[in-house]
């Protein structure tokens, strides 16, 4: 009887590493193809000196291609859920994030800010998603951020509107 529960037991593990496996070359096909993407500018220590006009802390959900919210972009790192801040500036938007490479989504790249619930893989309540769409090179992206306070969601969409509108 125990040899019958071991094959179960082989051809499970068998089963998730095929899964993993596939997992990993879809991922990797999918940098490759995104490859001509450039990589987003880095945040400055003008930036991190200023004072910003709103900021939060909350969820970097990760970056999608403008026209598909279920493709995200996979390219230095930008697709990757994390923890972070959101801080709104003159020059442009500074994307802090936790265990990833911080970037700067520069004034001129940014085309529009709106709410939505959710992109790929984390979705919430309505309007509960902050949507910045911006250019990277000649794709439109956008990257979606979840305040974790209600205030500084308010604070950010209002700063974002006033920066993509003007």
């Amino acid at each position: 009887m125990t040899q019958v529960y071991l094959n179960y037991l082989y051809v499970s593990i068998a089963i998730i590493a095929v899964a993993a496996l596939l997992l990993w070359w879809g991922w990797r096909g999918r940098r490759r193809r995104q490859s001509g993407l450039p990589e987003p500018a880095e945040i400055g220590p003008e930036i991190i000196d200023t004072e910003p006009l709103a900021a939060g802390e909350g969820m970097v959900i990760g970056t999608v291609k403008a026209a598909d919210y279920l493709d995200r972009v996979a390219v230095h790192g930008l697709g990757i859920r994390t923890d972070g801040r959101l801080e709104v500036h003159e020059q442009g938007v500074a994307v802090f994030r936790a265990g990833a490479r911080n970037y700067l989504i520069t004034r001129d790249q940014l085309a529009y800010t709106r709410t939505d619930r959710g992109v790929v893989g984390k979705f919430v309540e309505r309007d509960g998603a902050l949507i910045v769409g911006w250019t990277l090179g000649a794709e439109d992206v956008e990257t979606a951020f979840r305040a974790r306070h209600a205030e500084s969601h308010d604070q950010l969409l209002s700063q974002l509107k006033r920066l993509t509108e003007e």
